[in-house]
């Protein structure tokens, strides 16, 4: 038997060091743009923000040999890995490009906390793919939104070197951002990552054309990607006005979707809202029901979400006994939810 030692110390806030057996890795930024760089694997999470439920799948790097033992730690306690691959000696530094020494100076300011001086080494590295999109994610954190879409575009044109020298000097990037207002997706560098950057720039300026473009894009690219229907379903339902083209559309996203993790309940979601919007109730009734079915390691604010878009259809096919029963379970677990005491009468 094995253990797996991990844990989680917030230095600062919107700054955590995240410590395991295998070595350190340091995650920055709030809700929206947190940046993780470490020497372990890439690891791609979904999940809802503020539950701790993460939807994730892992991936190794390739030719990799990260040795068992515990590696020896600093002064202040930090884990630190056997070989410091940002630090190069006299001679490594004589015959490495400056390109590289400004990524990998940039990498080093971000783990030591330093987000202006990254930025400033990474300017010099963006013709490096591995650069751009280093200094688009961080510029996108600032809300340097004009200099991000610079970047994440320099990076979306070479994209087929993303992660070519991360990989050299092993060093895993991953990057959070919001997909919907309950859930966040975690992104690895490439073609897939830059383009969910891009959308988020976008959003943020209402670009809206540039944003379904991006989308489309990754639709093409990954047609199954439950985190870019998800993406494309919330567009849809914001759009106005709401026709039925639009309710076909995210119905045909949540096209054969299961209740699969937290990412699938919540396109079931917005496919039962696209059915109550066709004025199809029944199909919304057992869209809901399936979502509904699955409850371990479903965040409480989308299951509460779940049972409000249920007590509506139940209203709108005229059970308001059952409907009154939903919203009182409701109001139980969440009185403060929506509207849910105006509709209760208290």
């Amino acid at each position: 038997m094995s253990f797996r030692f991990w844990r989680r110390i917030k230095i600062a806030p919107g700054i955590t060091l995240n410590l395991s057996k295998s070595g350190g890795s340091l995650s920055f930024g709030p809700r929206g743009a947190k940046l993780t760089v470490g020497p372990r694997g890439k690891r791609v999470t979904t999940g809802i923000p503020g539950t701790g439920l993460f939807y994730t799948s892992t991936f190794s790097n390739k030719g990799s040999n990260h040795k068992k033992n515990t590696p020896p730690t600093n002064a202040e306690g930090f884990s630190v890995c056997e070989e410091n691959r940002l630090t190069m000696g006299f001679f490594k530094k004589l015959i490495t490009p400056d390109d590289e020494k400004a990524l990998i100076n940039g990498c080093r300011e971000l783990i030591h906390g330093s987000e202006n001086k990254a930025l400033e080494y990474l300017k010099n590295a963006i013709h490096l793919a591995d650069g751009a999109y280093l200094a688009g994610f961080i510029a996108i954190k600032k809300k340097q939104f004009e200099n991000a879409t610079l970047y994440l575009t320099m990076a979306a044109k070479k994209h087929k070197q993303l992660g070519q020298y991360f990989s050299k000097y092993g060093i895993s990037a991953t990057m959070s951002l919001p997909i919907t207002e309950e859930v966040s997706a975690y992104i690895n560098p490439d073609l897939r990552g830059v383009l969910l950057g891009l959308v988020e720039i976008y959003q943020s300026q209402e670009q809206w054309n540039e944003v379904t473009a991006c989308l489309k894009r990754l639709r093409q690219l990954e047609p199954d990607d439950v985190v870019v229907k998800l993406s494309l379903a919330e567009l849809l339902l914001d759009s106005k006005p709401l026709t039925k083209d639009v309710f076909h559309g995210i119905i045909k996203l949540g096209e054969n979707v299961e209740n699969e993790s937290p990412i699938h309940a919540a396109l079931l979601l917005y496919k039962a809202k696209a059915f109550r919007g066709l004025n199809l109730p029944t199909a919304a009734r057992d869209t809901l029901t399936t979502a509904l079915r699955r409850k371990k390691n479903r965040p409480a604010k989308l299951l509460h979400a779940l049972r409000y878009e249920r007590a509506l259809v139940y209203e709108d096919l005229g059970k308001k006994s059952r409907a009154r029963a939903e919203f009182e379970k409701l109001y139980a677990e969440s009185p403060t939810f929506n509207d849910v005491a105006k509709r209760l009468g208290i």
